[in-house]
């Protein structure tokens, strides 16, 4: 399932990711030759149009191939870009047509978190602070206990209780003593006598039960969306800056570990697991922004200096700087994948 969970993931955050280059393009009368899902073997392929739209058996990217991008060699040695005598070829477009072009791509990947947020709010919602309890765990302390899922927590050991925040502190710090709670059911009171199980790894008591959730209305979870991938490339911005500066450890994770994670995320539910596939959107969006060889980041200064220059880099120089770029984003990949793999086995 961890697997299955991140292809899908995977799949439509590369999809997204290329369908903004791949509409902008079409916005911009740019001639495309190939939408690719995908990288590696070609599994099928379906001609629609002037396009062919192809699915490859790896899923850890995908390319949009128009006119006027590919350079081919020809006789006598000489390389010259494909289409770019087509009016509709990439190079024949202005470079702020270009750059919108390239630029779309990240922004789909931001405007899908926002999207896996709104969905997260309203369909799950968010944690509560209410004392009401959510979830309540099979053979962990409460439900031996006899507490259900509803009930309204109000008194533990004589303290009165309004909060999550109050009855998780007192359960925090009570482990292996017995707690005599006191909860609301139905308009009745009842009284449980539970003793907190310790955590040996944050050495916490735990009664094995989760806060309920507040589904949130359409505006205001298009609100909490936009504010929380904001707060959230913000975050991914100072971690990636501190990984640079050395103030703290480089942590990478490749496919192999990112099945990992969406193991760990997927026993917490589809709300989690829709809230780390907006994380992992991000990161796809802003590390692509970044000005790194073979990223759309590197191609947006390269139009950036054609636009200051006013005329272009020559195309086997960009390009070269592009495959030394892929070369290297291939490598380190090989190395994360390693680093994973050696973190499971561990």
């Amino acid at each position: 399932m961890s697997i299955l969970w991140s292809i899908i993931i995977l799949g439509v955050l590369i999809l997204v990711h290329e369908f903004g280059h791949f509409i902008t393009a079409k916005k911009n009368d740019v001639q495309v030759d190939e939408f690719s899902l995908g990288m590696g073997p070609k599994l099928f392929d379906i001609e629609k149009g002037s396009t062919i739209y192809t699915l490859r058996l790896l899923p850890i990217g995908g390319y949009v191939r128009m006119a006027g991008m590919d350079e081919t060699e020809q006789e006598g040695g000489e390389r010259s870009l494909t289409g770019c005598d087509d009016p509709r070829g990439f190079n024949n477009k202005t470079v702020l047509q270009r750059m919108s072009i390239i630029f779309s791509g990240p922004v789909m990947n931001f405007v899908t978190a926002i999207l896996f947020f709104i969905i997260a709010y309203m369909g799950v919602g968010i944690p509560s602070n209410d004392n009401v309890l959510g979830q309540v765990m099979p053979d962990q302390p409460a439900a031996r206990a006899g507490m259900e899922p509803g009930d309204r927590v109000v008194n533990i050991n004589g303290a009165e209780i309004s909060t999550w925040d109050e009855m998780v502190q007192i359960i925090h710090q009570s482990p292996n003593q017995e707690l005599t709670i006191t909860v609301h059911r139905d308009e009745q009171i009842k009284i449980f006598q539970v003793v907190p199980e310790l955590d040996q790894e944050n050495n916490i008591g735990l009664i094995g039960v989760t806060t309920s959730m507040d589904k949130k209305g359409f505006m205001e979870a298009a609100s909490l969306g936009v504010t929380q991938t904001y707060e959230f490339t913000k975050l991914l911005i100072l971690a990636i800056v501190q990984m640079i500066t050395g103030a703290i450890q480089p942590d990478l994770a490749g496919p192999v570990g990112i099945v990992s994670m969406v193991g760990e995320v997927s026993r917490l539910g589809i709300g989690s697991v829709l809230t780390f596939a907006g994380v992992l959107s991000i990161n796809l969006g802003l590390i692509n922004l970044f000005p790194i060889p073979a990223l759309d980041g590197s191609r947006l200064i390269f139009l950036a200096l054609e636009g200051l220059r006013g005329r272009p880099l020559a195309p086997e120089k960009e390009n070269f700087i592009h495959f030394i770029g892929f070369v290297l984003l291939m490598g380190l990949m090989l190395m994360v994948t390693y680093k994973d793999i050696q973190r499971l086995f561990q």
